[in-house]
This record gives C-alpha cells, structure tokens and sequence, in this order.
C-alpha cells in the first residue's frame, strides 16, 4: 500500500499544479445504462438527520499514525478544495458536471497518516448507513468529503452538512451525513453491500448487484 500512497500523492500534487492528463474512462461519458438528468433525486433509508454544525464531529482512525476528531471549524480549517465532476447513481440516473466543494480525502490521509498495512476504508453515517473501499479508491484526486454543491451549503437531503463524493463508483459508495471514517487492514460490507449491492461498484461495466 505505500507504493499506492506514494503514487496518489504523485497524481494529486500534478492535479494541484495543473499538469495532470485527464483519465479517459469510456468513449462515451455516459455509462452504460444511466440516463442524464438536469434535477438531484433525493435517495436516502428514510431518516435524514439533522447535525447542527456546532454539534457537528468527523471521526477518523483505525489503523492511522494520528486519529483526529475534528469539529465544524477544524474541518473547515483544513485546505479548501473544489471539483467538478459526473455524478452516477445506481438507480440508472446521472448528472454532468456538478460542482463541490470541500476537503480532499487526500488531504485528511496525510492529516491522519494511514499505516503501512491500511488497505480499506470504512465510512459510517449519522443515520446509521456505512459503506466501504479500498484505500486506492479513496486517494484519487478527485474523491472528497464535501460541504458545498454549485455554491451553495450542502443541504440536509443531499446529505449536509458534509458528505463523502467518490465520482469514479456509483454514488452509493460516498456516504451521505458522514460521520466516521475508519482505515482497516481488511474489507468490512457496508449496508448496500450486505445486501446484495456489487462491492466494486463501477459505472462503466454496470456493476451494480454482486
């Protein structure tokens, strides 16, 4: 895994200087399967909490050199990053370039200094969701936690005050309401997972059931 973080550290510093070539993932940007939409379907298990941000707090440890737990005003604190992206919901939906705003993954890895033998991460939701990837999904440079969309304060139903965007996977992969992030030497199930969603999760082969 430490040639992976180095590697990812390589990818997001030509991403910061500009220098980075673009993946091409299919020839036709839209996966197969999805449809395009102009509008951001709300999709959730029902509860939708509703975190003041003074009672706000990310969790983030497991195999990590330095746990954190950071409040409202740490998070923000930490490097500003924005990023346009494609959003893939498995229900067959997307949407084109949707703008956020927030921390990079990265940079709360190098905050938190994952172990030589962290492999996986493991998200878990103020509503009692949680889903997972591996480490290498997470250190792309363009996975963040978000708490902007389009200029705006991410609002309770999109998952506010901050939620996880991993635009690479369908959306399911990035919890909404997050709340703690674990680094593991093992692969955990999340919610969708158990229950029969793929663990890969790719657009671009229509993974979506296992």
């Amino acid at each position: 895994m430490k040639e992976a973080y180095i590697a990812a550290k390589e990818r997001w510093a030509r991403k910061m200087a500009g220098t980075a070539k673009l993946e091409v993932r299919s020839t036709d940007r839209l996966p197969p399967g999805q449809r395009q939409v102009h509008n951001f379907p709300v999709l959730d298990l029902g509860v939708k909490p509703e975190v003041p941000t003074d009672r706000w707090e990310l969790r983030i440890g497991g195999l990590v050199e330095n746990p954190v737990s950071l409040s409202w005003q740490d998070f923000l604190a930490l490097p500003r990053f924005r990023d346009t992206s494609d959003f893939h919901c498995v229900t067959t939906w997307s949407q084109f370039d949707m703008q956020w705003e927030g921390v990079a993954f990265f940079t709360l890895a190098d905050l938190v200094k994952p172990k030589p033998n962290a492999s996986h991460v493991f998200f878990k939701s103020y509503d009692g969701y949680s889903t997972n990837n591996p480490l290498e999904v997470c250190l792309d440079d363009d996975v963040l936690i978000a708490h902007s969309w389009n200029g705006q304060p991410l609002a309770v139903d999109h998952g506010g005050p901050a939620r996880v965007i991993i635009p690479k996977k369908y959306a399911w992969k990035g919890a909404k309401w997050i709340r703690e992030i674990t680094f593991m030497d093992r692969d955990i199930l999340g919610f969708w997972e158990l229950r029969g969603y793929s663990n890969t999760a790719d657009p671009w082969t229509e993974d979506r059931h296992s």
